[in-house]
């Protein structure tokens, strides 16, 4: 088919209408040749910028629910390796080592099972229980096993650091496998960052910090002061004297009770219950009843059920001592003291308890300034947590406690995580609670039971709090590689 003037129809089709009202072709106009002209490799703007971002929201979402899904398993079987025979003793060190700084089952596995495979064994298989790790990978010349066992505690906050950097060493492979055992090994022998001396005293301050958290009246800081003395220097002598370690709970809260009866109570007013907590807060199960929480929400039943049982077990020899203590000396009758120190108080005593644990704990060099950050941030969440709730206000001081922590370890001077998380954990005191319920039990308290009950829901609120800010820690860092790593 053609035009009158012998032009293909199909040509015409293809040419615009004329606009201009002047006859001419578009070509022929100077304004549409400036926009026919891009240069190589420009991208036209889009005419309507927020139509075209929501056209391209649909893609960003499926990039971000990618990220956030569970990691897709291969179905093919993986070939049997052939692995260093450095590798399983690492293994080993390593996972004793983790257990040994307080860590659950859960973190230990998921280290072993990456190390494991930036190492090529992708066979490995692991069983981490409280006090112990079995190892086993399947390799091309047959099968290796492994086992030691493990003391689930034992490990200051230095050595605790300095195990972190091994890891991550391990992490980025910037270290040989026979080089980071021996690393793990002279880890272990280290000594503390401060003697003796600065030890007993930085019990003593961890004592009245977290006196202070209490908001006590002004009598009782003298008290607190010379009682974490006498625990701490306790502590010192059970560590050179195997027969006083082993009932050092119940000695230990055995004379804090009494001199609570025979000294607070007549002398200054007091109830003797209030004296109670903060010396002992270094016996205080409450980091392992937390542990034991996260590990039973997280289907390691018999991890969790064993450590809850632990920690229960010390909290009833602190409470036989209490027992033991009012039988020798007295009923713990309550006391009327004077007025509170104020609203303040709390806020030093978290100071106190940061300087405390730096030297009692021996946290790393240059970690003070960051332990404090998180102190202070738990403080303020579980505050504001305990107007909106306060059953659950560990909730809340949990929940930033994660993300705030890896936050500090991106940063150039910031310590592991674990460092700034351990001493707040401390903070949140969850054992504190069961235990003054259970001393309220012993007195006779009529409110020992809903004490008792709220130390139970504070404890699962606070592993429901670290569970729920790390996994929003991991999945943020899942998205930033999504977006940021293309």
């Amino acid at each position: 088919m053609t035009t009158p003037d012998g032009a293909p129809a199909a040509a015409l089709r293809d040419i615009p209408p004329d606009t201009t009202g002047t006859g001419s072709s578009p070509a022929d106009t100077p304004q549409t040749a400036e926009r026919s002209e891009t240069a190589p490799g420009s991208r036209r703007r889009p005419r309507f910028p927020v139509l075209s971002g929501i056209r391209r929201a649909p893609s960003t979402l499926r990039r971000v629910l990618q990220a956030l899904g569970n990691e897709a398993t291969p179905d093919d079987e993986p070939d049997v390796p052939e692995i260093s025979p450095d590798l399983v003793p690492l293994l080993r060190t390593l996972g004793r080592a983790m257990l040994d700084s307080g860590q659950s089952v859960n973190d230990a596995q998921d280290v072993l099972k990456q190390v494991a495979d930036l190492h090529g064994a992708h066979t490995v298989q692991t069983l981490v229980l409280p006090t112990c790790v079995f190892i086993r990978v399947q390799t091309a010349s047959g099968v290796v096993t492994d086992f030691t066992d493990a003391a689930g505690s034992g490990l200051d906050l230095d050595q605790i650091g300095a195990l972190y950097a091994v890891i991550r060493k391990l992490r980025n492979q910037t270290i040989d496998l026979a080089d980071a055992r021996a690393e793990l090994r002279v880890i272990r022998s280290r000594p503390p960052r401060f003697g003796a001396v600065l030890t007993v005293v930085g019990h003593a301050i961890l004592t009245l910090g977290f006196g202070l958290i209490l908001n006590p009246t002004l009598d009782l800081l003298p008290v607190f002061v010379v009682l974490g003395l006498g625990v701490g220097l306790l502590r010192w002598l059970a560590a050179r004297w195997p027969t006083l370690s082993t009932a050092l709970p119940v000695v230990a809260s055995f004379l804090v009770t009494v001199l609570a009866i025979q000294v607070v109570q007549p002398w200054l007013g007091d109830s003797p219950l209030q004296v109670l907590v903060p010396p002992l807060i270094s016996f205080l199960p409450g980091s392992v009843l937390t542990v034991a929480a996260i590990e039973l929400t997280s289907n390691q039943i018999v991890s969790g059920a064993s450590r809850l049982l632990y920690g229960i077990a010390q909290l009833l020899l602190l409470v036989f001592g209490v027992v033991a203590g009012a039988a020798v000396a007295g009923d713990l009758i309550a006391g009327h003291g004077g007025e509170r120190m104020g609203w303040w108080a709390p806020w030093v005593g978290v100071v106190l308890v940061g300087v405390g644990q730096m030297l009692f704990a021996s946290t790393p060099r240059r970690s003070l300034p960051w332990v404090l950050v998180v102190l202070f941030a738990a403080y303020a969440a579980q505050l504001v947590g305990s107007y909106v709730a306060p059953e659950i206000s560990g909730f809340f001081g949990a929940l930033v406690i994660v993300p705030l922590a890896t936050l500090v370890e991106r940063t150039r001077t910031g310590p592991p995580a674990i460092i700034t998380t351990l001493p707040a954990f401390w903070l949140l005191v969850p054992g504190a609670l069961s235990f003054l319920g259970l001393s309220e039990l012993v007195a006779g308290s009529a409110g020992s039971v809903s004490d008792i009950a709220n130390a139970v829901v504070a404890v699962f609120a606070i592993a429901l709090g670290m569970l729920v800010g790390t996994a929003l820690t991991r999945d943020a860092r899942r998205v930033g590689r999504t977006f940021f790593t293309e």
